[in-house]
Protein backbone atom coordinates (compact mmCIF):
# COMPACT_ATOMS: atom_id res chain seq x y z
CA UNK A 1 0.00 0.00 0.00
CA UNK A 2 3.21 1.99 0.46
CA UNK A 3 3.43 2.24 -3.15
CA UNK A 4 -0.21 3.03 -4.09
CA UNK A 5 -0.35 6.52 -1.24
CA UNK A 6 3.60 7.53 -2.45
CA UNK A 7 2.20 7.37 -5.95
CA UNK A 8 -1.29 9.29 -5.55
CA UNK A 9 0.37 11.96 -3.02
CA UNK A 10 3.44 12.32 -5.45
CA UNK A 11 2.03 12.49 -8.48
CA UNK A 12 -0.63 14.66 -7.16
CA UNK A 13 1.43 17.21 -5.53
CA UNK A 14 3.58 17.35 -8.93
CA UNK A 15 0.81 17.50 -10.77
CA UNK A 16 -0.34 21.02 -9.30
CA UNK A 17 0.21 23.52 -12.03
CA UNK A 18 1.41 21.28 -14.79
CA UNK A 19 1.50 22.16 -18.50
CA UNK A 20 -1.06 19.29 -18.44
CA UNK A 21 -3.09 20.83 -16.18
CA UNK A 22 -3.53 23.59 -17.73
CA UNK A 23 -4.59 21.54 -20.84
CA UNK A 24 -6.79 20.09 -18.85
CA UNK A 25 -8.64 23.87 -18.24
CA UNK A 26 -8.03 24.59 -21.64
CA UNK A 27 -9.89 21.40 -23.10
CA UNK A 28 -12.52 21.87 -20.47
CA UNK A 29 -13.32 25.50 -21.57
CA UNK A 30 -12.91 24.57 -25.03
CA UNK A 31 -16.01 21.54 -24.42
CA UNK A 32 -19.09 21.62 -22.93
CA UNK A 33 -18.57 17.99 -22.55
CA UNK A 34 -16.82 17.61 -19.26
CA UNK A 35 -17.39 14.07 -18.65
CA UNK A 36 -15.58 13.22 -22.20
CA UNK A 37 -12.41 15.84 -20.96
CA UNK A 38 -12.30 13.68 -17.85
CA UNK A 39 -12.39 10.49 -19.51
CA UNK A 40 -9.64 11.69 -22.36
CA UNK A 41 -7.32 12.35 -19.13
CA UNK A 42 -8.15 8.86 -17.22
CA UNK A 43 -7.68 6.51 -20.52
CA UNK A 44 -4.50 8.73 -21.64
CA UNK A 45 -2.75 8.57 -18.15
CA UNK A 46 -3.81 4.69 -17.90
CA UNK A 47 -1.92 4.27 -21.00
CA UNK A 48 0.80 6.81 -20.53
CA UNK A 49 1.50 5.65 -16.62
CA UNK A 50 1.22 2.24 -17.73
CA UNK A 51 3.95 2.50 -19.82
CA UNK A 52 6.03 4.37 -17.79
CA UNK A 53 5.71 2.12 -14.71
CA UNK A 54 6.96 -0.85 -17.23
CA UNK A 55 9.86 1.62 -18.48
CA UNK A 56 10.70 2.04 -13.95
CA UNK A 57 10.27 -2.27 -13.88
CA UNK A 58 12.21 -2.57 -16.51
CA UNK A 59 15.48 -0.37 -15.41
CA UNK A 60 14.97 -2.50 -11.87
CA UNK A 61 16.27 -5.78 -14.33
CA UNK A 62 19.01 -3.89 -16.59
CA UNK A 63 20.60 -1.76 -13.29
CA UNK A 64 22.28 -3.27 -10.30
CA UNK A 65 20.28 -2.29 -6.73
CA UNK A 66 23.32 -0.67 -5.66
CA UNK A 67 23.32 1.86 -9.01
CA UNK A 68 19.52 1.82 -8.72
CA UNK A 69 19.33 3.40 -5.57
CA UNK A 70 21.64 6.30 -6.69
CA UNK A 71 19.82 6.32 -10.01
CA UNK A 72 16.38 6.54 -8.33
CA UNK A 73 17.34 8.30 -5.46
CA UNK A 74 19.52 11.21 -7.79
CA UNK A 75 16.34 11.22 -10.05
CA UNK A 76 13.77 12.56 -7.05
CA UNK A 77 16.12 15.19 -6.06
CA UNK A 78 16.32 16.28 -9.97
CA UNK A 79 12.64 16.09 -10.38
CA UNK A 80 12.15 17.72 -7.12
CA UNK A 81 14.04 20.51 -8.01
CA UNK A 82 12.56 20.71 -11.22
CA UNK A 83 9.27 21.02 -9.80
CA UNK A 84 10.34 24.84 -8.62
CA UNK A 85 10.27 25.42 -12.27
CA UNK A 86 6.70 27.12 -13.38
CA UNK A 87 5.55 25.03 -16.67
CA UNK A 88 4.75 27.55 -19.93
CA UNK A 89 1.80 27.09 -21.18
CA UNK A 90 2.02 26.41 -25.05
CA UNK A 91 -1.06 26.23 -27.36
CA UNK A 92 -2.36 22.87 -27.93
CA UNK A 93 -1.84 21.44 -31.40
CA UNK A 94 -4.93 22.66 -32.75
CA UNK A 95 -5.37 20.19 -35.36
CA UNK A 96 -6.50 17.35 -32.67
CA UNK A 97 -9.49 19.61 -31.36
CA UNK A 98 -11.72 19.37 -34.57
CA UNK A 99 -12.41 15.33 -33.53
CA UNK A 100 -14.16 16.21 -30.24
CA UNK A 101 -13.61 16.32 -26.48
CA UNK A 102 -12.92 12.87 -25.55
CA UNK A 103 -10.17 12.03 -28.76
CA UNK A 104 -9.03 15.36 -28.96
CA UNK A 105 -8.39 15.06 -24.67
CA UNK A 106 -6.96 11.72 -25.30
CA UNK A 107 -4.32 12.68 -27.74
CA UNK A 108 -3.18 16.26 -26.60
CA UNK A 109 -3.04 15.24 -22.88
CA UNK A 110 -1.10 11.63 -23.70
CA UNK A 111 1.23 13.92 -25.82
CA UNK A 112 1.29 16.51 -23.25
CA UNK A 113 2.68 13.41 -20.46
CA UNK A 114 5.63 12.64 -22.69
CA UNK A 115 8.33 13.55 -20.54
CA UNK A 116 6.53 15.51 -18.08
CA UNK A 117 7.40 15.29 -14.29
CA UNK A 118 4.38 12.87 -13.52
CA UNK A 119 5.50 10.56 -16.21
CA UNK A 120 9.04 10.92 -14.74
CA UNK A 121 8.24 10.35 -11.12
CA UNK A 122 5.80 7.31 -12.27
CA UNK A 123 8.97 5.55 -13.92
CA UNK A 124 11.12 6.20 -10.44
CA UNK A 125 8.05 5.06 -8.30
CA UNK A 126 8.10 1.70 -10.06
CA UNK A 127 11.65 1.49 -10.06
CA UNK A 128 11.54 2.41 -6.23
CA UNK A 129 8.76 0.21 -5.26
CA UNK A 130 8.26 -2.69 -7.71
CA UNK A 131 4.78 -2.48 -7.62
CA UNK A 132 3.34 -2.09 -11.00
CA UNK A 133 -0.64 -1.81 -10.34
CA UNK A 134 -0.22 0.17 -6.99
CA UNK A 135 2.02 2.58 -9.18
CA UNK A 136 -0.28 2.72 -11.92
CA UNK A 137 -3.37 2.65 -10.06
CA UNK A 138 -1.68 5.35 -7.92
CA UNK A 139 -0.19 7.89 -10.09
CA UNK A 140 -3.58 7.85 -12.62
CA UNK A 141 -5.72 8.73 -9.25
CA UNK A 142 -3.32 11.09 -8.37
CA UNK A 143 -3.53 12.94 -12.20
CA UNK A 144 -7.55 12.88 -11.95
CA UNK A 145 -6.93 14.13 -8.11
CA UNK A 146 -5.47 17.04 -9.77
CA UNK A 147 -7.34 17.41 -12.79
CA UNK A 148 -10.67 16.86 -12.31
CA UNK A 149 -11.03 19.85 -10.12
CA UNK A 150 -9.50 21.66 -13.13
CA UNK A 151 -12.19 20.68 -15.68
CA UNK A 152 -15.20 21.12 -13.23
CA UNK A 153 -14.23 23.81 -11.13
CA UNK A 154 -11.06 25.40 -12.95
CA UNK A 155 -11.19 28.98 -13.35
CA UNK A 156 -12.34 29.57 -9.55
CA UNK A 157 -9.30 27.14 -7.88
CA UNK A 158 -6.63 29.24 -10.06
CA UNK A 159 -7.26 32.26 -8.13
CA UNK A 160 -7.46 30.62 -4.97
CA UNK A 161 -4.25 27.86 -4.99
CA UNK A 162 -0.81 29.67 -5.05
CA UNK A 163 1.00 27.65 -7.85
CA UNK A 164 4.60 28.61 -6.31
CA UNK A 165 3.60 27.15 -2.69
CA UNK A 166 2.54 24.02 -4.19
CA UNK A 167 5.50 23.15 -6.33
CA UNK A 168 7.74 24.59 -3.18
CA UNK A 169 5.71 21.75 -1.60
CA UNK A 170 6.15 19.08 -4.56
CA UNK A 171 9.81 19.84 -4.32
CA UNK A 172 10.65 19.85 -0.41
CA UNK A 173 8.36 15.95 -1.29
CA UNK A 174 10.37 15.22 -4.10
CA UNK A 175 13.93 16.00 -2.19
CA UNK A 176 12.83 14.31 0.45
CA UNK A 177 12.13 11.64 -1.04
CA UNK A 178 15.33 11.23 -2.72
CA UNK A 179 17.02 11.35 0.08
CA UNK A 180 15.35 8.91 1.95
CA UNK A 181 16.17 6.54 -0.61
CA UNK A 182 19.64 7.37 -0.92
CA UNK A 183 20.07 6.62 2.72
CA UNK A 184 18.25 3.37 2.22
CA UNK A 185 15.59 4.57 3.78
CA UNK A 186 11.81 3.43 2.81
CA UNK A 187 9.33 6.58 3.87
CA UNK A 188 5.75 5.46 5.03
CA UNK A 189 3.69 8.22 4.01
Amino acid sequence: MEAFFSSIFGVTVAEIGDKTQLLALFLAARYAQKNAVVMGVLVSTLLNHLLSAALGMWLTQVVSPAMLKWLVGGSFIVVGLWLLLPDKDGDPDNKWLKYGAFTATLVLFFLAEIGDKTQIATVLLAAKYQELTMVVAGSVIGVLLANVPMVYLGEMLMKKIPAAKVRLAACILFCLLGLLTLLGQNPSW
